[in-house]
């Protein structure tokens, strides 16, 4: 593998599997996210040259096939697979995670019809962005695409005003500024497709979306209610969504018997 470089960048995570920057792509005008796989000095050289260049020319591949069939992601400007580099499209705007965050910390009554009620009493109705969520998904699954770590945080939410977004999470202040009057402005971009593969098994696509379930009621146990909505919407939209739910609640039950196993 060729030496690591130094990143002309705010690195922004730096995680188990991959770092990711904050950079510019050939104009300073232009943000782009930089993901760079490090070397696992713990494997073989040969063997960690091999695995994070087909890593990275994996993801690189699902990225463009899911922008040429319609499903919204980061667009691939760049990939270095001997270096385990992609740049790619900067998504401006809060994840899922955020997004729900902010209105769990302002009062959101997740409960009732997904309102959320600030000082000027105008309520926001949450329900079309899950439907979103869930048409985007069943999108996903139609091309037999497999995320592999569909969590809220690999949901962002991209104003299609282009309208400021942004979550200060920094100073505890999650509150969001210029957000559009309704969610039905927002496009759901699916991000991080580094455990993503290609499979057209039910199976595959029924532990997708139990992940989610997972990882959505586990981190917005207030949202209930909002994730049956997402189911609905994929199953309106993704072709072969019967046998998928049927299989979500085999993988459910095998999950509760995990957890009162222990």
């Amino acid at each position: 593998m060729a030496p690591p470089r130094s990143i002309d960048g705010t690195l922004l995570k730096q995680g188990a599997e991959a770092h990711v920057y904050k950079s510019t792509f050939i104009l300073p005008s232009v943000p782009c996210l930089i993901k760079v796989r490090p070397t696992k000095p713990y494997r073989h050289a040969i063997l960690d040259t091999r695995l994070t260049k087909h890593r990275c020319v994996s993801e690189a591949r699902l990225l463009n096939r899911c922008r040429s069939m319609g499903v919204l992601c980061p667009a691939v400007y760049f990939v270095d697979e001997k270096r385990g580099e992609i740049i790619m499209e900067w998504i401006e705007g809060p994840s899922v995670r955020d997004f729900l965050h902010d209105y769990v910390d302002v009062g959101c009554d997740f409960g009732n019809g997904g309102n959320n009620r600030g000082s000027n009493d105008e309520g926001i109705q949450l329900d079309p962005l899950m439907e979103n969520i869930g048409k985007t998904i069943g999108k996903l699954h139609d091309i037999d695409i497999i995320h592999g770590d569909l969590t809220t945080s690999n949901l962002m939410l991209k104003n299609r005003e282009n309208l400021a977004i942004t979550s200060n999470s920094q100073e505890g202040s999650r509150l969001l500024t210029g957000i559009a009057t309704s969610p039905s402005d927002f496009d759901v971009v699916l991000i991080d497709f580094g455990l993503g593969q290609v499979s057209n098994s039910d199976e595959d696509k029924a532990v997708d979306l139990y992940v989610l379930e997972r990882a959505f009621l586990s981190t917005h146990p207030r949202a209930t209610r909002l994730f049956n909505i997402i189911l609905d919407s994929y199953k309106k939209n993704c072709l072969g969504s019967a046998v998928v739910l049927r299989r979500l609640q085999e993988v459910r039950l095998r999950g509760r018997k995990k957890s009162m196993v222990g």
